[in-house]
């Protein structure tokens, strides 16, 4: 599976600290300290899940010369749909890519390398030869405005990465890992209201709704720092990969200090870790893709360059993996 082609798309609204200071008490100074935050990207009330996703998949596909015709797959990693039944089959329709397969695939933060990952599988059978894997997460409609230790963690986004069948030898997919520990979802939820509605005399059923997102910042802190470093160590061993050959890290943007201390436990100098946190705060499944799309862009990831990249979150669930950006093939 060869990645040749990325596009991303971001609200137009941007929250700064300072403007969110004077909802809640916090100010920047203690933001940045905390997580690198300076400002995040939030959806305007007309703005759905589907629009950012179909943006960031068009510049996708613009990106590596595919027409929406071409595509065999589209995998949407999210986990806050416009439509509990499935959202990607709506970008399926607004792209007019009529011979894709589209569904959703629901990891958190984790949720954009998984479907990576995913994606390769379909690719390596030959069932499928084009794919757009595509993370998008709207979380502002799920926060606590009012919550200080959550609401000025999260942003909206979307980004999309295009991947193709290719030779074994031309692989962008060198090497993964993925983890889950359902024992420890508690410490990173969107959890379901325990509503009752009453249907019959002595029957109730439970009615939709869903709690906002709830975090213990300090846990899943200490299971980044933990988990992550050894993960990608497994991935860089079982791929005879040293360190110092590596790149870039491309990692989850969900913490400055997660960000440098994996860097340390590989000696990786901070100039070579990609981060975008201050400007766009974590957007979940679009963290990973939004960062690559923003390097491609601007130029520092070039052709044949090595990214080590590890997804991280609610689950609690983790993956890791060793990618080869080749871009688009002409």
């Amino acid at each position: 599976m060869a990645l040749v082609g990325c596009g991303s798309a971001a609200p137009a609204i941007s929250i700064s600290n300072q403007q969110l200071s004077e909802r809640v008490d916090t100010s920047d100074d203690w933001i940045r300290s905390r997580t690198g935050i300076g400002a995040r990207r939030i959806a305007s009330a007309d703005e759905p899940l589907t629009e950012l996703a179909s943006r960031a998949a068009r510049a996708a596909l613009d990106h590596a010369g595919w027409a929406p015709g071409d595509l065999d797959l589209i995998l949407l990693a999210t986990s806050s749909p416009d439509d509990l039944f499935g959202t990607a089959p709506r970008v399926q329709g607004a792209l007019g890519a009529m011979n894709a397969v589209a569904f959703d695939l629901t990891a958190a933060c984790s949720g954009f390398l998984f479907a990576l990952i995913t994606a390769a599988q379909y690719i390596a059978t030959g069932a499928v030869r084009r794919s757009l894997v595509i993370g998008a997460d709207q979380l502002s409609r799920w926060l606590d405005w009012n919550d200080r230790r959550t609401c000025v963690l999260f942003g909206d986004g979307a980004a999309a990465v295009a991947v193709e069948a290719c030779p074994v030898s031309e692989t962008g997919l060198l090497g993964f890992r993925m983890r889950s520990d359902g024992s420890r979802y508690a410490c990173l939820t969107l959890a379901q209201t325990d509503g009752r509605e009453t249907l019959l005399p002595g029957v109730s059923t439970q009615k939709g709704g869903f709690a906002p997102i709830f975090m213990n910042g300090q846990e899943v802190y200490k299971f980044a720092v933990r988990e992550v470093p050894q993960l990608l160590g497994e991935v860089l061993a079982a791929t005879g990969t040293p360190a110092d050959q590596v790149d870039w890290l491309l990692l989850h943007q969900a913490n400055q200090r997660i960000l440098d201390a994996v860097a340390d436990r590989f000696a990786v100098p901070h100039e070579r870790v990609l981060s975008n946190l201050a400007h766009y705060g974590n957007t979940s499944a679009a963290t990973i893709p939004l960062m690559l799309d923003e390097a491609v862009r601007d130029g520092r990831i070039q052709p044949g360059q090595l990214l080590a990249s590890s997804g991280f979150g609610a689950g609690l669930s983790w993956g890791a993996a060793l990618l080869r950006w080749d871009g688009p093939r002409g």
